[in-house]
């Protein structure tokens, strides 16, 4: 079997039937297998799935007090801002091109700290790149571990039922991952650690690296804003975590073909660019899927990507030592040529509306 068939750990309902076809599992059964997979009294090795949620668990009393005690018009923008656009940008400049694609390159182990800590640690980065790997491969097949025609709580809980990596790999297999999460600077397990733990990430360096990450963030911002502040950026953390598991659902158009003409161009699957995550994240979907190893996916003009401008400036002070850029390619591969084409049509218009003219007037 190819790494990637099997890297994941297996759902209990399956990838697909005997035929090769998608598995679409009812909501009784996606609940049952994410109570199961939270059990960590049951099976010790599912204590990664169970830290993640945890995290997100102890945000939601931040988000209650932000509501009901220290709700303002100044703080919902604080919340809009950190939730929509710093949360979101944050997921895709660390998370997205630098763990999975490697899209840039930094200059030296502070910056990548640095970058990885610029917000409030809430996704484990194995659960995030390894499984996204896999995506990319069988994107919108069986075997995709967010595939949006499975339905929307496939996906949205697809962080613990789908995306965990398998808990008995063999060595060769789990070196194979090491070197897929190398760059990030994550110390993984040993092998006989990981068949202890099911996981890359060791849980006592996973709970510190959080409870450093959260004390330093939360006296930043009550130095900045008090506890009103504190609380309000938490909680809006906490609604980016929800949030965030929608994605995929909406970015592969709901199952759906939600794909238009001369905005989306990659057609080998169902990812669609949409403004909303583009604006705010820098999260042109079908353009990534085109080049997922560009630094940038806001190619063309109007389509303004936050995440690439970090990174763009990072690079402009020296922190980040390269990048990858794909616009040059997109331009004359799928830019141009629809700026050709519309120019044609336009002019083919004009010609026959001058001819229909000129029948009538003679």
């Amino acid at each position: 079997m190819a790494f990637l068939d099997h890297v994941l750990q297996a759902p209990s309902y399956g990838w697909q039937d005997t035929s090769g076809s998608l598995i679409k599992p009812t909501s009784g059964q996606i609940f049952n297998e994410f109570f199961s997979r939270l059990n960590v009294f049951k099976n010790r090795k599912n204590w990664l799935p169970f830290f993640s949620w945890v995290k997100v668990l102890c945000l939601i009393p931040f988000f209650a007090l932000f509501v009901f005690h220290f709700f303002s018009l100044y703080m919902l923008l604080a919340a809009f801002l950190y939730s929509m656009i710093i949360m979101g940008t944050h997921g895709t400049i660390w998370h997205h091109r630098y763990c999975t694609h490697g899209a840039y390159k930094f200059r030296n182990n502070f910056w990548r700290f640095f970058t990885q800590n610029l917000t409030l640690n809430v996704i484990p980065e194995e659960i995030y790149v390894i499984s996204h790997h896999v995506h990319h491969a069988k994107s919108d097949q069986p075997g995709d571990p967010y595939n949006a025609y499975a339905g929307f709580l496939y996906c949205f809980l697809a962080d613990v039922n789908h995306q965990p990596i398998a808990k008995n790999l063999s060595e060769a297999d789990y070196n194979r991952i090491k070197l897929l999460m190398l760059h990030t600077g994550i110390k993984g397990n040993t092998y006989a650690q990981y068949q202890r733990w099911g996981s890359y990430v060791n849980p006592g360096r996973a709970v510190l690296s959080w409870l450093c990450n959260w004390t330093f963030w939360y006296l930043v911002f009550f130095l900045i804003g008090g506890h009103a502040l504190a609380c309000t950026l938490f909680g809006a953390a906490g609604f980016w975590a929800i949030g965030v598991r929608t994605f995929n659902f909406e970015g592969h158009g709901k199952g759906s073909g939600e794909q238009r003409e001369g905005i989306d161009f990659n057609h080998k699957d169902k990812s669609v660019n949409q403004i909303w995550p583009g604006f705010v994240a820098g999260e042109w979907h079908n353009n990534h899927h085109l080049f997922p190893k560009s630094a940038r996916s806001g190619f063309k003009p109007m389509q303004l990507d936050l995440a690439w401008q970090y990174i763009h400036l990072m690079h402009r002070l020296g922190a980040v030592k390269s990048y990858k850029d794909n616009k040059k390619q997109f331009n004359a591969l799928y830019y141009f040529p629809e700026l050709a084409r519309k120019k044609e049509l336009a002019a083919e218009k004009r010609s026959l509306h001058k001819n229909l003219k000129g029948q009538v007037n003679s």
